[in-house]
C-alpha cells in the first residue's frame, strides 16, 4: 500500500486517541543512521502560526540523542494492530537492537526523514523548539507520580511540514 499527502484540514482522526489507543513511533535521524521509539504521549496544535506536533522524550532514551542532532522527526501513527511490535520499540533500546529488523516493521524515507511504512498516518515535522519539564512547574500533584525516578521528559515541538495517510 502507498501513502498520499493530505493537509491538516483533511485530517480525520482524534489526536488524543491517536496516541493513547493507537500509539505511535517517533523516529529521528536520516537514512544512514536513525532510531525510533514508541510514544503514547503527544499532542497536535497551533503555536507561533504553525501547525505543530508535540512529543515527549526522556533524556536517557537513545532516540533523544537523534532528536537533538536532527532537524526533522516523524511521528508514525498506528491503529491497535501493531501493539506487540510497538511494545518492543518502547521497551528495547536501539543501542542494542535493530528494532525494525526484530519486529518486521519497515523503515521508509521521505527526503531526509525516516518513518514507518506500516503506519496509517505519518507526520513529518521540522523541530522548532524544545523545553524541559520541571517539577516546580507542575500545578497538579498527581503528575509527579509519573516520575518516580525523577526522569522528566523534554518536550519537542515540531512544525508539521507534511502529513501522509495510507491509501
Amino acid at each position: 500500500m502507498s501513502f498520499r499527502e493530505i493537509t491538516i484540514e483533511e485530517l480525520n482522526v482524534n489526536p488524543v486517541t491517536m496516541f493513547s489507543e493507537g500509539w505511535a513511533l517517533l523516529t529521528a535521524g536520516d537514512k544512514s543512521d536513525f532510531n525510533a521509539m514508541t510514544v503514547s504521549w503527544g499532542a497536535i496544535g497551533e503555536i507561533w502560526g504553525k501547525h505543530s506536533m508535540f512529543v515527549f522524550v526522556r533524556p536517557q532514551r537513545y532516540t533523544h540523542d537523534y532528536c537533538e542532532k536532527s532537524d526533522l522527526f516523524t511521528v508514525s501513527c498506528f491503529n491497535s494492530k501493531c501493539r506487540k511490535e510497538l511494545s518492543f520499540f518502547g521497551s528495547k533500546s536501539g543501542r542494542d537492537y535493530d528494532k525494525f529488523k526484530e519486529t518486521g516493521l519497515t523503515a521508509a524515507y521521505d527526503g531526509d526523514s525516516v518513518y514507518c511504512e506500516d503506519a496509517e498516518i505519518v507526520f513529518i515535522c521540522r523541530k522548532t523548539a524544545k523545553t524541559a519539564l520541571q517539577p516546580d512547574n507542575f500545578y497538579s500533584a498527581d503528575i509527579e507520580g509519573c516520575y518516580s525516578a525523577k526522569d522528566y521528559h523534554d518536550i519537542y515541538v515540531g512544525e508539521i511540514v507534511k502529513i501522509l495517510v495510507k491509501e
